[in-house]
């Protein structure tokens, strides 16, 4: 940052120089300007190597840092990411295995000052951070998720699909469109044919599962919270569901609206009433979920 913010100060310089040229002495100058000597000999000196006119002002930022990292440990901290493109946490445990004595911090500023960190985006829509409640009763954490199925004529197919963590009560229904709307009224109905009640609703972040719904079905008293971007795991549950309703069930009718409908209340009546789950030490959904 430079020593002064006077927009005008370089144009005094010059002034202060353009006096001394025309046989003013050092000492006349400084004293009408109100600087030291030694600053107006600078000016003169400074003035000879640009030449005459405007002197301006030069950052105050050291020429050197007593403290910076050696050229050589900079060299092996750029080759080390570029050899993988590893992040920094990576190369620094790399450059550590080879006794290269920095600190992390250090790692991360270099890859910086280079340009070789992967920024975020700041046009990507960040989402809220709700903490993931833990699965302790029914209803405490609920997942949904959609299936995509092509239709014989080409058209899709989708399934809304819900499951509650604790108890693997699952509820599924066919449906022509999704969206926001369509996925709020999706959760009434669930919740309807529930004998639980939903606190919380995870989903991950397709625009059917948007702030629309999000407040679509805090009016309804339930919270939502997003699973991270790119990790299918946080919705594990679910996603293990959507494939034993596909293999168990759709993968054996036509694929029609009309026959889906038919299939799957029979398939959810088995699956809640009579399948047994390993995750619930091979219990029934039903002998967990309290009754009404």
């Amino acid at each position: 940052m430079a020593y002064t913010l006077n927009p005008n100060l370089p144009k005094v310089r010059g002034q202060a120089v353009e006096m001394v040229r025309k046989g003013s002495s050092v000492r006349t100058v400084a004293r009408h300007f109100g600087f030291s000597h030694s600053a107006v000999v600078k000016w003169v000196a400074k003035s000879k190597q640009r030449g005459f006119g405007s002197i301006p002002t030069e950052s105050s930022k050291p020429r050197h840092s007593p403290n910076a990292l050696d050229k050589d440990v900079v060299s092996k901290i750029i080759a080390e990411r570029s050899k993988r493109q590893r992040c920094a946490e990576h190369v620094y445990q790399s450059l550590k295995r080879q006794e290269v004595v920095v600190s992390l911090s250090s790692v991360k500023r270099t890859l910086d000052r280079c340009h070789l960190l992967k920024k975020r985006s700041p046009w990507k829509r960040p989402h809220d951070f709700t903490e993931r409640p833990e699965a302790l009763f029914a209803g405490a954490l609920v997942q949904l998720d959609t299936i995509h199925i092509m239709a014989p004529d080409g058209s899709r197919i989708y399934v809304y699909t819900l499951i509650d963590l604790f108890s693997r009560w699952a509820y599924a229904e066919v449906v022509e469109k999704i969206g926001a709307e369509p996925s709020v009224q999706f959760v009434k109905r669930a919740k309807r044919s529930a004998s639980l009640k939903f606190v919380m609703i995870q989903t991950d972040n397709g625009p059917e599962f948007s702030r629309w719904f999000t407040h679509g079905i805090l009016r309804q008293g339930i919270a939502h919270r997003h699973s991270r971007v790119r990790k299918s795991n946080d919705n594990a549950h679910v996603e293990r569901f959507n494939r034993t309703l596909q293999e168990e069930c759709l993968d054996h009718v036509v694929n029609t609206v009309s026959s889906f409908k038919k299939a799957l209340p029979e398939y959810l009546n088995y699956y809640n009433n009579e399948r047994t789950h390993m995750g619930i030490n091979y219990q029934i959904p039903y002998q967990l979920v309290p009754r009404s």
